[in-house]
């Protein structure tokens, strides 16, 4: 068998791959405009409301007593507590935030079922954000069609100090937003203080400086790539819906066929059909991700309601009714194009039923949980070397480290009583005695003990006798136990 070599100086070129061949899909700018209406304005509303608790919360006060935390939002890492108001989360008491995430999950799961991806349109941080910032780049660089002008062309000194403010705004919340972070794992008040004098702990500048960049990337420059790519949100609550979910859908049966308003009004004076929809393009250029709604229900589409507010503004402006894009389920998409009338829509039904019990359940039983939690708390732990000691008089001893934990404001004494050994003797700081023993523990304070126990030499227990240590509030009489054992030969 012969080869031939081909001499590279005559060999021909290969086609350039088509844009389809490639893995990626290059990015589109999209220059969102701006737009009016019902849905608009309530994301206003929770935008500016949830901004004002996100930056403004921290510096809410909450008395808690001398010497505690007065901040009523408080994570704090050093003593390991998470302040809530009244309520102190200690390490121990873990599950509580647990519950919440659990919650958390199950109100998104319930929020899908109902509208679908209503949480990423008006209350995920990526869209409030992003809205923020696109309502500087409008203050700041004009309205849609003077930004794409301006995209073109080369720049100049209006263009460059529009352009200057644009990035100082945005860098200027991206910092708020870091600093505001910040605030909620120290008292804010001192915090900012040793930040506007250089005081603060390095690792608060640097947390301030990591929060700062991503806002500014993710707000400003990423935008709806990471609806698009980066969350994976999308692909999950697709396996979470139904047919009775409300999305945000093009009524069809409607719209089309499509045409100018002139022409519509002509087909329908001779009595052809006629689509409500004039191709304005309004639904497209409002949208924040630059979905075609008309398309159908699209993985970009974040449920946000803006194209609605711009498809009803001009079905009013041509006299034609409302709703033409508007929340609707699959089921009637499919019903009208079969020709049978739309369902109303059911939000109690065995999904969404299900996600509410198990919110309610999950919710009343941290509630009760929290209503009668003990605000005492008491560990054991026997020594694992010796296990036991005998005594030269014939005695056994065991000993134990024990924690005291004292969950309130204000310094408790407490008693330490034993219990499954009768003759059994407690010797703790040099306390001894068959009966109680006093235990003073500070306020929000955990309290070692080093504790032993004894039995007499005319007593001597089984291998492994159960006890329980009992702490005991002689003021309230609220107790915590735990049990354990004596161990003997």
């Amino acid at each position: 068998m012969t080869l031939s070599v081909e001499n590279t100086k005559t060999r021909t070129k290969l086609p350039e791959p088509e844009e389809s061949d490639s893995l990626y899909e290059a990015r589109k700018q999209i220059y969102p405009q701006s737009v009016s209406g019902t849905f608009r304005n309530i994301k206003w509303g929770l935008l500016v409301g949830g901004m004002l608790l996100y930056y403004f919360l921290p510096f809410l006060r909450w008395d808690r007593g001398p010497d505690q935390p007065g901040q009523a939002v408080l994570i704090d890492l050093a003593n390991g507590r998470f302040y809530f108001f009244g309520i102190a989360i200690w390490p121990q008491e873990v599950y509580y935030i647990t519950g919440l995430l659990i919650l958390a999950a199950f109100t998104l799961f319930l929020m899908n079922a109902l509208a679908g991806r209503v949480w990423c349109g008006y209350l995920c941080p990526q869209t409030v954000w992003t809205d923020l910032y696109l309502l500087i780049e409008r203050w700041t660089q004009g309205e849609r069609r003077e930004r794409m002008k301006k995209a073109g062309q080369p720049w100049t000194a209006r263009t460059m100090a529009q352009a200057v403010s644009k990035h100082a705004l945005w860098l200027l919340v991206a910092w708020w937003t870091g600093g505001a972070w910040v605030l909620y794992f120290a008292d804010a008040p001192t915090l900012v203080k040793q930040l506007a004098t250089f005081d603060a702990p390095a690792q608060a500048y640097i947390w301030i400086g990591i929060f700062t960049a991503t806002t500014y990337v993710l707000a400003g420059f990423a935008r709806e790539q990471v609806c698009l790519y980066m969350c994976p949100w999308p692909r999950i609550q697709a396996a979470l819906t139904d047919e009775w979910a409300l999305n945000v859908t093009y009524r069809v049966d409607r719209g089309e066929p499509r045409g100018s308003v002139k022409k519509a009004r002509a087909l329908r004076e001779a009595g052809q059909p006629a689509g409500d929809c004039v191709d304005c393009n309004q639904c497209v250029v409002v949208c924040p991700t630059g979905v075609d709604i008309r398309n159908g229900l699209d993985m970009g589409c974040v449920q946000c309601g803006l194209c609605i507010d711009a498809c009803d503004t001009v079905m009013t402006k041509i006299g034609r009714p409302k709703g033409l894009i508007g929340y609707d389920t699959d089921l009637n998409v499919e019903r009208r194009a079969q020709g049978l009338p739309a369902l109303k829509p059911r939000i109690f039904r065995a999904r969404t039923i299900t996600y509410m019990v198990l919110i309610l359940g999950v919710a009343a039983f941290m509630g009760v949980s929290l209503a009668t939690r003990h605000t005492l708390g008491v560990d054991v732990m026997h020594d694992r070397n010796p296990i036991f000691v005998a005594l030269s008089d014939g005695s056994l001893r065991n000993g134990y480290t024990i924690r005291a934990l004292n969950k309130t404001g204000a310094a408790r004494d407490f008693t330490l009583t034993l219990e499954g050994l009768p003759r059994g003797q407690l010797d703790i700081l040099g306390q001894k005695g068959a009966g109680a023993l006093d235990v003073h523990v500070e306020a929000d304070q955990t309290l070692e003990l080093r504790v032993m126990v004894t039995t007499p030499p005319d007593a001597t227990p089984p291998q492994s006798t159960p006890i329980k240590f009992i702490l005991t509030d002689p003021k309230t009489g609220e107790q915590a136990s735990r049990a354990d054992f004596f161990k003997g030969p």
